[in-house]
């Protein structure tokens, strides 16, 4: 890294002997830099356009490139005073000697220790300091073994340290802390922002970046997610390799797109701001050491940013200006809307360039922009149309030259507002106060409120204004007419006659009788037609126009607006479409969900009343989806086995609709077939299970599958991924035991576990499907407990097959299931015998 030049000869040279009097303290110190500045010699570019062009224009672009690299020069110079000052000062108070013979001593020193004074310096401050910057130095000396290395990230940050403290000017700061500080780390730009209470962020000085760029940056609305912004949220620094891969807006975002690194800067554990660095390239490695430097500059940043005011905005360099701290103090006690105007730095510009300070609470812009849009910038850049002739600038700069204070009771104002001048009368008072002056204007009621609404109905409804001399043939139209047309601002506007010329062939008559209605009955019309633009692109276009008469009743002006309905025009044959489309699958649907429920009622006959096979009483209560498109493949079956035993089964097939039903016959007569043969349950559900995944397409089911013998009251069961029956018993309801077997179709070969129980008199089982207890808002297993409490409240069904249906009743009635899907309920209650005959007991 290139030291900053040494103060004692202005050439960067080590070693050298110094000048007894090279470091002075008073006017006389800046004489040396600007003259060694002042003999550099202009660079290669200037110098060839000078050469190719003697004219004005040459010998200006000279000039200027000569005055600007002085000017850098300079800064790099106050820096290096400034910490060489800091220097003198320690020595001072060390050695209890005068100035001038502590900057002989710094000087003597610096010789005989073969550095630069600079790095002398920032030695000394380290040392007397024992702060952050100084731990970062150590830092670099234990850790590196270069001492030059250490020397250099001292010298660079107490420069700026150094110069944060002499300028205490946030843009300064930003300037002096890219070139000693950041460049050397390869960044090419930096940005310091304000914290606002309200979540919004304002540029409080940067560097890198062009003023157009700075200007459109120097405020953030509240919720737009900026580095900065995200560093503030997580109160620590935040670190993105590649801005553009982070899809993160910031300043200067098109041009530098590389890393990016965003630093929150406070003092005392409040926040006041962010320093945000750019990289061209990917973002360096952030090692220790590194994130130190940055936490130290951060503080430097929070150390030129003035804590809030009452008005809820950061204040820049003006902070410092007594002068407009009273003035702003005097315009926040007016009522009226006030601004306070300040002589810009060139001051010497005609015509003079005022900058906007400060806005009162009271102030509201009638144009319908925020104030946070208007205060920081010129006068002119926010309302150019005060430049005209009788205007608001020509007012000011007479106040500013002669004290003189001017008032008016009607002045008009005006602004340009997406192209188009918005203009209101006011009563306007200037008065000087120093270097300031007090803006009062007192509008007419209701004008900024009509400018938002204008503003906001252009944006969002895509408008755009036009008018057209019929005279003169001069037609004026806004920015917004252009974009829709697809011309550029520069091109010439299309007369209303010529409007046929640029629109689909066959509404040409439309715009017939729309010119017709306008022009010849001289009546406003509307019409809407397809516009062909330039790029080939075809849009909707809505115009609406009416004619304005002169004095003598002739038609003279016509006015009116262009209107983007594309997106309507579209959406309303999307919709057309949609409706269309959406009748045919309703009728289709309603259609598949009438034979699916007739499959299901064919198969699935409604029961009426118990069955009885052999000592048991079996019930069955089928409900239904409430919605008609949404039958279910819930099933069941019950019958006697050839073998005496009596098969007990309960499945749901997932989906809904005619596939489900479909399904569930499948299954169904699959589960009757396999079950002649006397296999058991576990059996039975293997082979179903490779039915549903090789004869049927993506079917997959649930089921219990139970085999009752009434010889023994034994009953053989196995389960498919299915809720377990529900036994009670003697008042006391449980679930039988979780078996393992996974859905059915989900494998081709699957094997599950078979258990038995032996039933008593009295006993009731409830077979079921999920439709009976699932809620989106609890577990399966809470609902496996409600459904117990409710069984036991219910009854055990001692009386018979009554009490068995209304056991059946009672848990369709108040079961708190909300997927409103299909429920099959099998409710198996065992008798006594009427011969008094029992089977064997377990």
């Amino acid at each position: 890294m290139q030291h900053p030049q040494d103060p004692r000869d202005g050439t960067g040279r080590a070693g050298t002997s110094p000048s007894p009097g090279a470091i002075r303290i008073g006017a006389q110190r800046d004489s040396a830099p600007a003259a060694v500045s002042a003999s550099a010699p202009a660079p290669a570019g200037a110098e060839a356009l000078e050469q190719a062009d003697g004219s004005a224009v040459g010998r200006l672009a000279t000039t200027v490139e000569r005055l600007r690299r002085e000017l850098e020069q300079a800064h790099a110079d106050a820096a290096g005073r400034a910490l060489v000052e800091m220097a003198v000062g320690v020595l001072v108070e060390r050695l209890h000697c005068g100035p001038t013979e502590a900057s002989a001593q710094l000087a003597d020193l610096a010789e005989k220790a073969g550095v630069t004074q600079l790095v002398l310096a920032a030695d000394l401050v380290n040392q007397a300091a024992a702060d952050r910057i100084s731990a970062i130095a150590r830092d670099f000396v234990t850790t590196s073994a270069a001492a030059p290395a250490a020397d250099s990230v001292a010298v660079r940050l107490r420069s700026a340290e150094a110069h944060a403290l002499a300028e205490r000017d946030t843009e300064a700061v930003a300037r002096s802390m890219l070139e000693h500080a950041l460049r050397p780390l390869g960044a090419v730009a930096v940005a310091v922002w304000a914290a606002h209470p309200d979540q919004s962020l304002s540029l409080a000085g940067s560097a890198g970046f062009g003023a157009e760029e700075a200007h459109r940056w120097r405020h953030v609305p509240p919720g737009v997610p900026t580095p900065a912004r995200r560093a503030l949220d997580r109160r620590a620094a935040v670190a993105y390799p590649a801005l553009a891969d982070a899809g993160l807006p910031s300043i200067g975002q098109h041009a530098i797109g590389g890393g990016r690194l965003a630093v929150p800067a406070g003092i005392g554990g409040r926040l006041t701001g962010v320093l945000e660095v750019c990289w061209n390239d990917r973002l360096p490695e952030q090692s220790q050491p590194l994130q130190r430097q940055f936490e130290a500059l951060a503080e430097l940043c929070a150390a030129t940013l003035e804590t809030w005011a009452d008005s809820g905005r950061p204040a820049g360099p003006e902070h410092h200006d007594a002068q407009l701290d009273g003035v702003r103090a005097l315009a926040d006690g007016l009522l009226d809307p006030c601004l306070v105007l300040q002589m810009s730095p060139e001051g010497g510009e005609v015509p003079m360039q005022f900058t906007i300070r400060h806005a009162n609470p009271a102030f509201v812009d009638f144009a319908g922009r925020p104030t946070s849009a208007i205060v920081g910038s010129r006068l002119l850049e926010a309302y150019p149309l005060a430049a005209e002739a009788g205007g608001l600038l020509e007012a000011a700069e007479h106040v500013f030259v002669t004290g003189e204070p001017f008032r008016t009771g009607a002045m008009t104002l005006s602004a340009m507002v997406d192209g188009v001048p918005l203009s209101t009368r006011a009563k306007v008072s200037i008065s000087r106060h120093g270097s300031h002056l007090v803006v009062v204007w007192r509008l007419d009621d209701g004008t900024p409120r009509v400018a938002r609404l204008l503003q906001h109905a252009q944006r969002l409804g895509r408008i755009g204004g036009f008018e057209e001399n019929l005279h003169t043939r001069q037609i004026a139209w806004n920015e917004a007419v252009y974009e829709l047309h697809g011309l550029p601002p520069t091109a010439l506007p299309i007369p209303l006659e010529q409007l046929a010329d640029h629109a689909h062939p066959d509404d040409r008559q439309t715009i017939g009788r729309f010119l017709r209605t306008l022009l010849h009955h001289r009546r406003p019309a509307s019409t809407s037609f397809r516009l062909q633009r330039p790029d080939g692109v075809a849009r909707h276009i809505r115009v609406v126009a009416e004619p304005v008469h002169d004095p003598d009743s002739r038609l003279s002006v016509v006015r009116g607006a262009y209107q983007d309905i594309s997106a309507q025009h579209w959406t309303e044959v999307a919709l057309a479409a949609t409706r269309d489309q959406l009748a045919q699958t309703e009728q289709e649907a309603a259609e598949r969900s009438r034979l699916a429920r007739q499959l299901q009622q064919a198969i699935m006959p409604p029961v009426r009343g118990p069955v009885h096979l052999d000592d048991l009483h079996v019930a069955v209560r089928y409900r239904p989806a409430e919605k008609d498109h949404l039958v279910g493949g819930d099933w069941y079956d019950t019958l006697t086995l050839p073998s005496g035993e009596v098969l007990l089964c309960v499945g749901d097939v997932a989906g809904h609709g005619i596939e489900a039903a479909t399904g569930m016959v499948a299954l169904r007569n699959a589960l009757r077939g396999l079950a002649a043969t006397g296999a058991g349950p576990a059996q039975l559900l293997t082979w179903l299970n490779s039915i549903t995944h090789q004869l049927t397409e993506n079917l997959t089911a649930t089921a219990v599958c139970g085999l009752y013998d009434p010889a023994t009251r034994r009953l053989r069961w196995a389960r498919a991924g299915h809720l377990p029956p529900v036994l009670l018993r003697g008042g006391r309801a449980e679930t039988l035991p979780q078996l393992g077997g996974i859905l059915l179709g989900v494998l081709d070969q699957a094997d599950y576990e078979e258990t038995e129980i032996h039933l008593r008199p009295g006993d009731l089982l409830v077979l079921y499907t999920d439709g009976l207890i699932e809620r989106r808002d609890q577990s399966l297993q809470a609902s496996l407990t409600s459904l117990i409490s409710l069984s036991e409240k219910a009854g055990g069904g001692e009386g018979g097959p009554t009490d068995l249906e209304a056991h059946l009743d009672h848990l369709l009635r108040y079961s708190r299931a909300d997927t409103d899907d299909d429920t099959c309920l099998v409710g198996v209650f065992v008798r006594e015998r009427e011969d008094g005959e029992r089977p064997d007991a377990p």
